[in-house]
């Protein structure tokens, strides 16, 4: 099976680690779930001039780790035929966490390992939200462990009358031990944990934990692995002038028995969901920290945004022209408070929207999020129909015509939130739809009366995105009359493979004739087919609509790989391929291809990220030859390793590949597309506000922000690897 590199594409090789900071940006993916291969690699330098990686997971460049299923092999013997009550096994305590991670955090990867982080970190925001803490304190440390402090109540200490344990205990040892269930027995009123198993969760995956609580006048301390505690509990009085301190910390280390990749935490990876808390809780005050043995790769941010969703909706639209200032309310109904920020924007062509349920991300939705799209709809149709701006009565807008160019950041915090699993990915409460709808109606309807101005703006916009979708739709129609295989003008047109099975079939979208003439020789016909592209495609982010549908290159994408029409449904089944390969040149022409290609998978049908179904093909950039050994080295890591193996004074040649057409077909199938040898990389969107704001940033219109971007980024850059 192939080997896959966790990546981060270069959607600009000048990107500043520090560009959105007081806090950083980047975007962020994640590694092919290990349970889908056979071999991963494990690590990949990736130079400081690339957007950097958001997980680092390990040391040596060349570093490979198999990546072979979890689940037990089944192997057919006396006893597997036998199934009796000896076969039943009954897993106590946290023994299930152990046995399952994957259900309780996701997976054992680098996402896995953050979401303990954020597990801990939820705590602490609860404290917040119930109005007990104001900071919270996040450090990573060198030993690759890490704290999380805050000031709030202290988790209780005394005996819990049902497990005869310290509470303290009970919480860190027993899954569903915890004081947010809700009643009048709960903690706490609106909190983001429900289930009680994320701090035991934490305790259970951890090779080792140090609980300390500040309460009473006390401090108290125990330490714990692989869920158990190895100490008593242990208290000191604490001295008058820290009398009134209080608080929790919490510092664990992950357990490298349970996580398939390095244990390493990504300091941007945590700085995002801080800085989102922060946004969400303009009361609070969380502080990021790392540690580190070399002084000048320590770091340190500060995040308190007083304005909260007003000032999340300006960051998101930094490098925007908006069309009014930021709208927002906050309503309290029936115990449910919605907090909401929206604006629109001229110069974009999609809409970004962001819901939140009791400070927790819902990436899929929910009830929050259908409302509020289906009251924007109705009350912009209704208020345009009567202040006679849409003058044709059988004019309707859709959703998608008044939403193009919105930012709009939903949170709601509800008593008893109703969340799909652990992850908490989608909110199903039923009654936060009519206090969200009815909330946002009567705002807007208000606030657009007062200002006439901002509702002609606002339907001025909705109406050419009508016209744009109206002109989008014959051109779509055009589209859809075609076959790609007739109507396609490339120099080199697609070339499909045998096989119809979409799951088994994968396609390289390659640059240039010549690129494409070896790839084409050198593919395994059965499976991989071949899309060459001629020069750059359309940058949809500065483009409508129609002007995509008109490009004859996103034409051949879109039908070539069964993409559908923008704004509807994605279907999986409808794609021809199932692993779309973007293979470019290793030079700044092959990198801004592959960044546009980018743009328009991200804005076009954002689920193929979620899908797993975008990879970028690593050539090798060099080829040193030997006497008749040939090896092939995928970066200058891999070529200082190859050179010092060999003896003082060794003869050798070496040549760097500019491009894939340099290569013959030959060499391109085993080193590029061969499934057995090759590297790829795949891509997935694990913060879509931060991946918005970069596509919007490094594609859109604003030229004055790329250039501060670049100016910022100078330092980073290795002037010896410019490709210029």
């Amino acid at each position: 099976m192939a080997q896959v590199l966790l990546y981060r594409p270069p959607l600009l090789r000048f990107m500043s680690s520090r560009f959105f900071t007081c806090s950083s940006f980047h975007t962020r993916f994640s590694s092919l779930p290990p349970s889908t291969l056979t071999k991963t690699r494990t690590s990949f330098h990736l130079r400081k001039i690339w957007v950097p990686c958001s997980v680092p997971i390990a040391a040596t460049p060349r570093a490979f780790m198999s990546s072979v299923p979890t689940t037990e092999a089944f192997q057919k013997s006396e006893s597997s035929t036998a199934y009796g009550s000896d076969q039943i096994q009954v897993l106590e305590g946290l023994d299930p966490v152990r046995k399952r991670p994957g259900m309780y955090i996701g997976s054992t990867g680098p996402r896995g390992l953050h979401h303990l982080v954020y597990e801990i970190l939820d705590n602490a925001v609860d404290e917040a939200q119930a109005g007990f803490a104001s900071r919270i304190d996040v450090v990573l440390l060198a030993d690759d462990s890490l704290s999380i402090t805050d000031n709030g109540r202290g988790i209780p200490t005394d005996l819990h009358p049902v497990t005869n344990k310290s509470a303290l205990e009970t919480v860190l040892t027993v899954l569903h031990a915890g004081g947010k269930f809700g009643g009048a027995n709960s903690g706490y009123s609106v909190s983001g944990g429900l289930h009680g198993v994320g701090l035991s969760v934490v305790n259970a995956l951890s090779e080792s934990l140090e609980i300390t609580v500040w309460r009473d006048g006390m401090e108290y301390t125990q330490k714990y692995s692989r869920g158990k505690p190895v100490t008593i509990l242990k208290c000191l009085v604490l001295p008058d002038e820290k009398k009134d301190f209080r608080g929790t910390r919490v510092r664990f280390w992950p357990d490298k028995e349970v996580f398939t990749t390095a244990i390493q935490f990504d300091y941007n990876t945590i700085a995002g969901r801080i800085r989102e808390l922060a946004f969400l809780n303009p009361k609070l005050t969380i502080t990021l920290q790392k540690e580190d043995n070399d002084p000048d790769k320590a770091q340190y941010n500060k995040y308190f945004y007083a304005g909260g969703l007003v000032e999340y909706v300006k960051w998101l639209n930094a490098d925007k022209k908006t069309l009014h200032d930021v709208l927002s309310f906050r309503k309290e109904t029936d115990g449910i408070t919605v907090d909401i920020a929206f604006q629109w924007c001229e110069d974009a062509y999609s809409d970004t929207i962001l819901g939140y349920a009791n400070s927790i991300r819902t990436i899929d939705g929910g009830t929050h999020i259908e409302a509020m799209k289906a009251s924007i709809t109705r009350t912009l149709n209704g208020l345009g129909k009567k202040s006679k701006v849409i003058k044709d009565k059988d004019i309707t807008l859709s959703g998608e015509h008044v939403r193009e160019g919105l930012t709009c950041v939903v949170s709601v915090k509800v008593p008893n939130p109703e969340f799909e699993g652990q992850t908490k990915t989608r909110l199903g409460n039923p009654e936060v739809r009519k206090v969200v709808d009815q909330s946002i109606h009567d705002y807007l309807t208000e606030y657009l009366e007062l200002h006439p101005d901002v509702l002609d703006s606002i339907l001025s916009k909705s109406l050419n995105a009508f016209k744009a979708a109206l002109a989008a739709k014959r051109a779509r129609e055009l589209v859809r009359q075609k076959s790609v295989l007739r109507s396609s003008s490339l120099p080199g047109k697609l070339a499909d493979c045998s096989s119809s099975n979409p799951e088994d079939c994968e396609i390289f979208i390659v640059e240039g004739d010549s690129a494409g003439g070896s790839a084409k020789q050198g593919r395994d016909r059965r499976f991989q087919a071949i899309l060459p592209l001629r020069g750059k495609i359309l940058n949809i982010e500065r483009r409508d609509e129609a002007a995509m549908y008109k490009n004859e290159e996103i034409q051949n994408l879109i039908l070539g790989l069964g993409l559908g029409v923008k704004g509807e449904d994605f279907k999986k089944d409808a794609l021809r391929y199932h692993k779309i390969i973007i293979l470019t040149d290793a030079d700044v022409d092959g990198a801004h291809i592959r960044t546009l290609l980018l743009t328009f998978f991200f804005r076009y049908q954002k689920a193929l990220f979620d899908e797993g179904c975008i990879y970028v093909g690593v050539p090798p950039l060099y080829k040193v030859v030997r006497g008749k050994q040939v090896h092939y080295c995928y970066d200058d890591a891999d070529l200082k390793k190859l050179q010092r193996s060999f003896p003082p004074n060794a003869s050798y040649n070496m040549q760097r590949f500019k491009g894939l057409g340099e290569m013959m077909p030959l060499q391109l199938w085993e080193t590029t597309m061969d499934p057995k040898r090759r590297l790829l990389k795949q891509l997935k969107v694990e913060d879509a506000a931060e991946a918005n704001v970069v596509f919007s940033s490094l594609m859109g219109t604003q030229v004055d922000i790329r250039k501060e971007l670049i100016r910022n980024s100078a330092s980073m850059i290795d002037l010896h690897q410019l490709d210029i």
